[in-house]
């Protein structure tokens, strides 16, 4: 069979869609679309493709029921350009392939990750691991900005000095800093990528890595938009609901109370978008 043709998709190759202030998502090349899930899907009882609607509604029927294999035949590979303190967050997804710049082969760039006033926030007073909504006042973000600049400053002319006088790269990089932009090849293939993106697109992820997730959902609807709104409508925007949960909602419907207590009545009404009537 030969390789599929999608016009749509090859518009999106060799793109660059900004993201942060300096970095950047690139489509480098993808493999298959929303028809090669559905070939995949249809060769188990060797039936040909159909119609937009019955393909439609095969990969809805896939993406619902967790039939997997069927979105791993679509391969995306991805250019994308980065602070290192995002790509270490992103490294934790081990199915993907990459290959990344290296300090010890490369001069390194000066360019340096400097979030906006808005990004800067005091710690959660509930989420060890984030941010607060809300930004810190003006002066203090002015402070914060300052902080960052100097101490980049003094790292970047001491990276030089030993540049100059002979150092090994490899050595010489040890000290530049997490905010630093480093690039990558990556390579993932689309029931991979959905997880990906399902984890960093949730609000508890880091508010730099979903400004990249978002990117490319983004480029990912281009090549495979069935897919994608199989994905949004399932995964992305649905809810799993544990075996005392659905018990919990039973009574709910039926007006009584739901039984549960502490974090997993908390999470349960979260879920639920509503607010606990207990409180």
């Amino acid at each position: 069979m030969a390789r599929l043709e999608n016009q749509e998709a090859d518009k999106l190759l060799d793109k660059e869609f900004p993201v942060l202030d300096k970095g950047f998502v690139c489509l480098v090349d993808y493999l298959g679309d929303d028809r090669r899930i559905v070939e995949a899907a249809r060769v188990s009882y060797a039936g040909g493709t159909t119609s937009y609607r019955r393909d439609r509604g095969l990969i809805r029927y896939l993406m619902r029921n967790q039939h997997t294999s069927p979105f791993e035949q679509v391969v995306f590979t991805f250019h994308v350009k980065m602070p290192i303190f995002v790509a270490r967050q992103w490294v934790r997804h081990r199915t993907g392939r990459l290959n990344e710049i290296s300090g010890r082969y490369s001069i390194m760039k000066e360019e340096f990750y400097l979030p906006q006033d808005e990004d800067i926030a005091y710690q959660s007073s509930d989420n060890k691991q984030g941010r607060q909504n809300e930004a810190v006042e003006a002066d203090v973000a002015k402070e914060v900005r300052g902080v960052f600049e100097s101490g980049r400053a003094a790292v970047w002319d001491g990276y030089n000095r030993m540049l100059d006088m002979g150092i090994a790269r490899e050595i010489a990089r040890i000290d530049l800093p997490l905010s630093l932009y480093t690039e990558w090849y990556w390579q993932m293939d689309l029931h991979n990528l959905f997880h990906f993106l399902k984890l960093r697109l949730d609000a508890h992820a880091q508010k730099e890595i979903r400004a990249y997730a978002a990117v490319i959902l983004e480029i990912v609807e281009g090549v495979c938009p069935l897919a994608s709104e199989a994905f949004r409508d399932f995964v992305l925007n649905a809810e799993n609901f544990s075996a005392p949960e659905l018990d919990a909602l039973r009574s709910l419907i039926a007006g009584n109370s739901v039984g549960l207590e502490g974090s997993e009545r908390k999470e349960f009404f979260a879920k639920l978008g509503m607010d606990d009537p207990a409180l």
